[in-house]
């Protein structure tokens, strides 16, 4: 009788609390408490058993018993994770992100090096590894709460102990349940955070406080502000006061809202999976994005071609259009790299075949072959619905290993409509999916020798939606766009799955996560249901696709995917979708190509002049501009607008010639910033901050971007606009189009209005920098054969306190002296990663330092054989802001050849004629005054 009246109180209770649940969603849970602690085998960490202290029915029942692991692990980073404690909960697979997982960790039995209170416990005894850690991991015991503390300066920078309850800055404790994990975090006031992506946001690449953000990979036009996209990136960037970072990644793929409170706290909202939490201690950004791709994976290495310019459109009807278009840029001189085939292309729209009228095969492959004549690339779109076709040979031979996506009911495989009409969807975690899809990319491959592919619709989109549909076969769509299937998505018979107990922000509306995508009760080969790995589909499409390609060609594959997750760069470039063709979209652009280099996919772009709607004259001369410094450059239009191709209107063929003149002369620097994003996951486009982190000026500026730390770009982002209100942060910055005009901050960063005209965007250099350039070509193959020049810019030596010591070989003495360094990178553009392999890669790495008028550059090679066998050359040296012509240049010791030309300008001095061979190490010195008078104006 006592245990009836206990449980009935019980029960009182739990609906008086849960009766207390506000508009706001608090739900007012008491948390968990701590009742057990070991420390881990290996000395790193904790283990710990948390019991439920009580709950509330809102959203389901709470789970009672959770397990914790908290571990130090190297690279600055410190690992926290939650889940059940007894039965297994979805996680990410490590075949997609290969990591140390905490089920593997081993726990040790004592608890003796644990200091326990009723607040806080920590390791009494760390080890030295631990203590010198850049973080420390604090806890309280009852309720359960940790905070992870920068060890420096005392900093906490996550911290989830809710306040006292009445405080305007509460919170609820940790929630755990089956579908709705819910926890929070203090922040300071007036915090910078960036990331949560993929969107479009109105309010730049800064979050916004009072905002949520929903991550859930979406079927939608980027054109829509304020809606989650194509993608899914749950990290968070942080910057705190002094300049200082570290980043925040809840490795977790389902569904999610994050609601950025004003000024005080953080709460991460999922609708399942478990809390997977990695903090990166930075200081810097770059360490931040160092860290983090160090564990989700380092961008891939891209091939050399996929830097030149791309043209593609949706509504080329047949291959004479590819012939025509190719023919009219070949006769206005324009650089185009590849031309891209959209599903114009396939029979029925299905995958891996050609339309026998508009696209026959002989024709196609003589197209095709004509194009690497000339060094030119075609690119291939690949959806992947598969169209239920027993005449379908990719079909058929897909079904016999049973690759495809299966009902939840668990009769049969789920059907889906996407262009082709009914659909199976592949199973990319099915054992058997890689074979199956290189057997199918291969033999595509044989039909039409590609060079790279492009994948779309693969969030994965569905243009019906729900698990309750069914289809007629001898129904015949007449629009095919619009759901043919007959579907019942009634509450009464929707899953837990198609309708969660919490609604994510859906559409921005709070639409069911079903609409436009696969069912959620659809499962994979194992039991895995896509209300898992929903927003992990697009990745493991990509994944597959690379190591395909990497098998079939034997060469360095190109992907471009529109669905990405954290991790995706490390086999994908990425495009920001179907933008719209106005300003706004363009002005959007920037930021969205900031956040993806930040969430580890470097080699993104914008579709330039806009993809939806009709463009216009200046808006795409504007966006050619812009464009040419993107990472990615492609042109790209939907078949509902008119054509853009840059040859269709004379002044923006001459604006797009003259910048993508400079883009091709640019390659080497552009493919050198690739190889530092292969090794450290810097990013190739950077907002100005991750340069300039002490300067919180930059940290809002997102409508002008870095080219690695020495290329600063600056477009006019608005219609009728002749100037451009522009940033400079400190130091010297000098027009890299007209090197006579400078900008000068010498104490701090300074705003300028530069002149802009139609035909002008403002690109400048920073001081400090070597820039490696070689000939404009036609093709990037042409390009990257002709003699390098250098573009050199000293810096003062107090600009350059980690170059004076090892390893680099300059040697900082006095303040009167000035520097710069830059560095190639070059290999066969064949191996799949960039390391610097015998004969197959070089690295030069460049420095100059000047002393009044005496000038010292060098050079550094690691593996010079590659550059030698490629007969590469440095055939000029321009050195800007020098008024005065040397009178003597040596080199390596001697005079310089009769042949080497000297001349000098009111702002560049240039050497021309060098021809120093790449890959041998030189020193040239030159004198501009004898008896080391000054000659330099700075």
């Amino acid at each position: 009788m006592l245990k009836v009246m206990a449980l009935g109180w019980a029960l009182f209770l739990l609906t008086l609390v849960c009766s207390m649940v506000s508009a706001t969603e608090d739900l007012n849970s008491a948390g968990y408490r701590v009742i057990e602690i070991n420390e881990l085998a290996d000395g790193s960490g904790i283990a710990a058993h948390l019991k439920l202290i009580s709950g509330c029915a809102t959203y389901g029942p709470d789970l009672e018993d959770l397990r914790l692991i908290a571990r130090y692990e190297e690279g600055g980073r410190v690992h926290v994770h939650i889940t059940d404690a007894f039965r297994p909960r979805w996680e990410i697979p490590d075949s997609l992100i290969p990591r140390d997982r905490v089920q593997h960790v081993s726990v040790g039995q004592s608890t003796a090096s644990i200091q326990v209170s009723e607040s806080s416990f920590t390791l009494a005894h760390e080890s030295y590894a631990i203590s010198s850690h850049p973080l420390k991991i604090i806890w309280t015991k009852d309720p359960f709460s940790f905070a992870i503390i920068r060890r420096s300066n005392g900093e906490i920078l996550f911290n989830t102990l809710p306040e006292a309850e009445g405080s305007p800055h509460a919170f609820n404790s940790m929630v755990f349940k089956d579908q709705y994990l819910e926890i929070s975090t203090r922040l300071p006031q007036n915090s910078y955070l960036y990331g949560l992506g993929e969107s479009t946001s109105p309010d730049g690449m800064r979050l916004s406080q009072g905002r949520t953000y929903t991550l859930w990979a979406t079927d939608i036009g980027s054109w829509n502000v304020d809606m989650p996209l194509y993608s899914m990136y749950p990290f968070v960037l942080d910057m705190r006061k002094g300049g200082t970072a570290h980043g925040v990644l809840l490795l977790n793929s389902n569904g999610m809202d994050v609601e950025y409170k004003k000024g005080d706290s953080l709460t991460f909202r999922v609708i399942g999976g478990v809390f997977d939490f990695y903090f990166f201690a930075g200081p810097s950004p770059m360490a931040v994005v160092d860290q983090y791709t160090r564990l989700v994976g380092r961008p891939a290495p891209m091939p050399y071609w996929s830097l030149g310019f791309h043209q593609s459109r949706y509504g080329y009807k047949d291959i004479g259009e590819l012939e025509t278009v190719m023919a009219k840029y070949e006769a206005i001189n324009f650089p185009v790299e590849s031309i891209w085939s959209d599903i114009d292309h396939m029979d029925g729209y299905r995958d891996f075949t050609l339309h026998p009228d508009h696209y026959p095969e002989e024709r196609v492959r003589s197209f095709v072959k004509g194009l690497h004549e000339r060094d030119q690339k075609f690119v291939m779109i690949i959806d992947p619905g598969i169209k239920i076709d027993e005449n379908y040979a990719t079909f058929t031979r897909g079904r016999e290993l049973g690759v495809y996506l299966k009902n939840g009911t668990g009769d049969g495989y789920y059907i889906a409509q996407v262009w082709p009409g009914f659909t199976h969807i592949p199973d990319f975690l099915h054992p058997n999916a890689l074979d199956w899809w290189t057997k199918e990319l291969e033999e595509f491959q044989k039909t039409v020798p590609y060079d790279g592919l492009w994948l779309d619709m693969n969030e994965p989109a569905n243009f019906c939606g729900g698990s309750n549909c069914w289809y007629d076969p001898a129904v015949k769509c007449t629009i095919i766009d619009v759901c043919c299937m007959t579907c019942d998505n009634h509450p009464d018979v929707l899953t837990r799955w198609d309708n969660p107990p919490y609604a994510i922000n859906g559409y921005a509306n709070k639409l069911p996560i079903y609409k436009n995508t696969v069912a959620m009760t659809a499962e994979h080969y194992d039991g895995s249901r896509i209300y898992d790995t929903h927003n992990i589909y697009g990745m493991t499409e990509a994944l597959a696709t690379y190591n395909a390609l990497k098998k079939i060609s034997k060469k360095r594959p190109f992907v471009l995917s529109r669905s990405c997750f954290v991790g995706s760069g490390s086999h994908s470039a990425h495009w920001t979708g179907d933008n719209g063709a106005t300003w706004t979209d363009m002005k959007y652009s920037i930021a969205n190509l900031l956040n993806s280099g930040l969430f580890g996919v470097p080699m993104v772009g914008a579709d330039i002049c806009g993809f939806y709607f009709e463009t216009n004259e200046e808006l795409c001369q504007r966006w050619s501009q812009v464009g040419a410094f993107y990472p990615f450059a492609r042109s790209h239009s939907d078949i509902h607008t008119g054509p853009q191709e840059i040859y269709l209107w004379k002044s923006v063929t001459e604006t797009a010639s003259n910048v993508f003149n400079w883009r091709y002369r640019l390659l080497p620097f552009f493919y050198t910033l690739l190889y530092e994003a292969h090794q450290s996951g810097a990013p190739v486009a950077r907002p100005l901050f991750f340069e300039y982190p002490e300067d919180a000026e930059t940290w809002t500026i997102d409508t002008q971007f870095l080219l690695g730390s020495s290329i600063l770009v600056s477009p006019v982002l608005e219609r009728g606009e002749t100037s451009v209100h522009a940033y400079f942060p400190k130091g010297i910055w000098y027009n890299l189009f007209d090197t006579s005009k400078m900008i000068r901050a010498v104490d701090h960063g300074v705003w300028e209005h530069l002149p802009a005209p139609m035909d002008t965007i403002n690109v400048h250099i920073r001081q400090g920098s070597i820039i490696p350039m070689q000939d404009f070509a036609m093709t990037t193959t042409a390009a990257r054969k002709t003699p390098f020049s250098l573009l050199v810019v000293f810096a003062p030596a107090s600009d350059f306190a980690e170059f004076c010591a090892a390893p680099y070989s300059i040697v900082c003495q006095g303040s009167d002296r000035e520097y710069a360094t830059g560095h190639i990178f070059l290999d066969d553009d064949i191996q799949p990663t960039m390391d610097i392999t015998e004969r197959r890669a070089s690295h030069i790495k460049l420095e100059a330092s000047r002393t009044d008028g005496h000038y010292v550059l060098r050079s550094i090679v690691t593996q010079p054989d590659y550059a030698i066998d490629q007969g590469l050359v440095i055939k000029t040296v321009s050195v800007l802001g020098v008024q005065s012509q040397p009178f003597s240049v040596r080199v390596n010791g001697r005079l310089a050849a009769a042949h080497v030309k000297v001349t000098a300008s009111a702002s560049l001095m240039e050497i021309s004629e060098l021809n120093l061979p790449l890959g041998e190490e030189f020193e040239l010195i030159w004198n501009t005054m004898p008896n080391g008078s000054s000659s330099h104006s700075s």
